[in-house]
């Protein structure tokens, strides 16, 4: 196997997100942050509905540069690989364009979906745990943090909720 990744390989370029995988502390987490900036920036100029397209469009696309990337791989979730959070960190921010009422309500949302992607993808509860043990391929590497994401909306928007309580 060569070195993974290379950055000249366009599979192994797009998996990092341009090299971001590479930074040597926590990259899944800055990969989420990168993904949680972009979404941002991206969504002052894109509908709700192609926000869904593109995130939809995103994870086929990822699971394949994935399957890619990681095809020469023992532990085919190498740390480099952060696409994956950029299709999972999408995922738990979609509803914030339809949830939230204002700009702070959309900014203690984004915040909090950030924290518990993060923490599901860290500490990967069942079923996260499930698809990442039992799936090792470019499929397993996206739907782990696919189900994260999903997992993150529920507390992000309780947080919503209380703070409209307040």
């Amino acid at each position: 196997m060569k070195k993974f990744p290379n950055l000249k390989n366009p599979f192994h370029l797009a998996a990092t997100l341009g090299g971001i995988g590479l930074v040597p502390i926590a990259p899944g987490t800055v990969g989420s942050v990168v993904a949680w900036l972009i979404f941002v920036y991206l969504s002052h100029f894109i509908s709700l509905i192609n926000m869904i397209i593109l995130t939809i469009s995103f994870c086929f696309l990822s699971i394949w540069i994935c399957n890619q990337a990681s095809k020469n791989l023992e532990n085919k979730d190498h740390k480099s690989i952060v696409i994956d959070e950029l299709v999972g960190m999408w995922i738990a921010l979609l509803p914030v364009l339809f949830l939230a009422n204002s700009q702070f309500e959309r900014t203690v949302y984004a915040l909090a979906a950030l924290i518990f992607f993060r923490l599901f993808d860290i500490l990967k509860p069942f079923p996260i745990s499930y698809f990442d043990k039992n799936y090792k391929n470019g499929f397993g590497i996206v739907i782990d943090d696919v189900i994260s994401g999903l997992i993150s909306i529920i507390p992000s928007y309780i947080i919503l909720i209380l703070l409209s309580l307040i």
